[in-house]
């Protein structure tokens, strides 16, 4: 068909491909084993999301489009996966605040005194505030690690600061 008989809306902007988490430049990818497993039943998703999108001819300018972000996505998705450095947490040291640690944060001075909060380290892919599932590369992460329990550390919060003592680490067996 000649571009003549396209409607010009049709030719339109190139699809954007949503980004996925930031791993900065030059920081290895790490991920615990879960977080891993979830990439890869990411990818079975994709894949199965792919496969109905090719079956649909009905609409074949929707299907490039949609085919072309799918297809992004998965290239980003296939990079992040092969570039995964698997630390098992249960094989760091546990007396230390490490990658794949659940750490329990008590507040002593600055923000609510007493207030305690609980996190695990993860990944950037399998990070989620919401879960208590913190990014390595998240300020907070590097500010505790290393931290061993009794020991007192300074978070900076935005402008703020807080005092903030380890009272717990562990490392829970993946399953």
């Amino acid at each position: 068909m000649s571009r003549a008989f396209v409607k010009e809306d049709d030719a339109g902007e190139p699809p954007l491909i949503p980004p996925r988490a930031a791993l900065p430049a030059g920081i290895p990818n790490y991920v615990t084993p879960r977080g891993l497993a979830l990439l890869r039943k990411e990818l079975e998703e994709l894949e199965t999301e792919r496969t109905k999108v090719e079956a649909n001819r009905e609409d074949e300018a929707n299907r490039s489009r949609q085919l072309s972000i799918l297809n992004g996505r998965r290239s980003d998705l296939n990079a992040r996966i092969a570039s995964a450095k698997v630390i098992e947490p249960q094989e760091q040291q546990p007396d230390a605040v490490r990658f794949g640690a659940t750490v329990s944060l008590k507040t002593i001075r600055g923000g609510k005194p007493g207030t305690t909060r609980t996190f695990k380290i993860v990944g950037v892919d399998e990070a989620s505030v919401t879960d208590g599932l913190i990014a390595f590369v998240a300020p907070i992460a590097k500010a505790v690690s290393g931290a061993r329990v009794g020991q007192t550390v300074t978070l900076r919060l935005g402008r703020s600061e807080e005092e903030v003592q380890v009272t717990a680490i562990a490392y829970e067996q993946q399953a």
